[in-house]
C-alpha cells in the first residue's frame, strides 16, 4: 500500500484504524489525522507517529483516501467548507445512517464513495465491517477499502440496501452478546461460583463457541448437537431456553434494530 490516507475525526474508531494499519506494516508517515481536539492529536502523534492537523483542508489536499470518521450529527458541517477541494480522492465514510446519496449531496460532485458499517470489536482488531460503494469506485479502490478495514477485523462487501440489516445484526450485535455474557455470569454466581470465575467462564465460552463456528466451518446446529447428549444437562437447559423463546427474542431484536436503522436513515 503506497497511497496516502487522511482521517477526518480522531476518535476511537480512527485510532483503531491507525493502530491496525501500522500493525499491518503501513507507513505511519503516510497517515494524517485531523481533529479539533489538539490534546487528542498530540496523543495520536506521540503513540503512533502519524501526521496530525487541526485543518481538515490539509487532509483533503494531501490524501489519496479520505476517511470520514465522524458522528452523523456533525458530518455536513465539517464537509461544507471542504466541498470544492475534493477531486478524485476515494472517500470512505463510517458515519452511521448517512447514505451514499446523502454523502454525494454533501460533497457536491461525482466521487468514488465507500460506505462502511463497522462494529466496536474493531477497537481490538476483532471487528466485522460491511462495505458498500457507488459505481464510481474502481476494483482497485475496493481492494484499498478492504485492506484498510481488514486491519481491524473481517470484511464483507455488500449492497447498500443491506446495511440497515447489517447494523441491526453486527453493528448492534455486540450489545446482545454482552447481555448474554452478563446473564450467564450472573447464573454462575446464582449456582455458587465466585463472580470473577463465573465471568471468565462465561466470556471464554462465548469466544470459544464463536471460534468453533468460524474455524470448523460447521453449522451452529451441528456444533450444538455435538454438545447435546441424550438425557443430559445440555438438552435440559436447551429446553428451558426454547420455552423462554430465546431464539425468537434474538431474531426480533435484530428485526427492530434494523427497522430503527431504516428510520434513522430517513431522518
Amino acid at each position: 500500500m503506497s497511497y496516502c490516507i487522511g482521517i477526518i475525526g480522531g476518535g476511537n474508531m480512527a485510532e483503531a484504524m491507525v493502530s491496525g494499519l501500522i500493525s499491518d506494516g503501513y507507513d505511519a508517515a503516510r497517515i494524517m489525522v485531523g481533529d479539533i481536539n489538539e490534546d487528542r492529536l498530540g496523543y495520536l502523534r506521540k503513540n503512533y507517529q502519524v501526521k496530525v492537523t487541526v485543518d481538515n483542508r490539509q487532509i483533503v489536499s494531501s490524501s489519496d483516501v479520505v476517511i470520514l470518521a465522524l458522528k452523523p450529527s456533525v458530518l455536513e458541517a465539517v464537509l461544507e467548507p471542504l466541498q470544492e477541494m475534493f477531486s478524485k480522492q476515494l472517500v470512505i465514510s463510517i458515519a452511521a445512517g448517512i447514505t451514499i446519496g446523502k454523502l454525494t449531496e454533501c460533497l457536491v460532485g461525482k466521487l468514488p464513495i465507500v460506505r462502511v458499517m463497522p462494529n466496536t470489536p474493531c477497537l481490538i482488531r476483532e471487528g466485522i465491517s460491511a462495505l458498500a460503494y457507488n459505481d464510481l469506485v474502481s476494483s482497485e479502490q475496493v481492494c484499498i477499502a478492504k485492506d484498510i478495514f481488514s486491519s481491524v477485523g473481517q470484511v464483507i462487501v455488500t449492497e447498500e440496501k443491506y446495511l440497515n440489516a447489517i447494523t441491526g445484526l453486527s453493528g448492534s450485535g455486540p450489545a446482545y452478546v454482552y447481555l448474554i455474557i452478563e446473564a450467564l455470569a450472573d447464573a454462575g454466581v446464582q449456582v455458587g461460583l465466585d463472580r470473577s470465575s463465573s465471568l471468565l467462564l462465561a466470556t471464554q465460552t462465548v469466544i470459544g463457541a464463536g471460534k468453533m463456528v468460524i474455524e470448523t466451518g460447521r453449522h451452529p446446529a451441528q456444533l450444538k448437537d455435538a454438545v447435546t447428549s441424550p438425557g443430559g444437562t445440555t438438552i435440559a437447559a436447551l429446553h428451558v431456553l426454547e420455552q423462554g423463546k430465546l431464539r425468537g427474542t434474538l431474531m426480533e431484536a435484530v428485526k427492530v434494530a434494523t427497522k430503527r436503522a431504516e428510520e434513522l436513515n430517513g431522518e
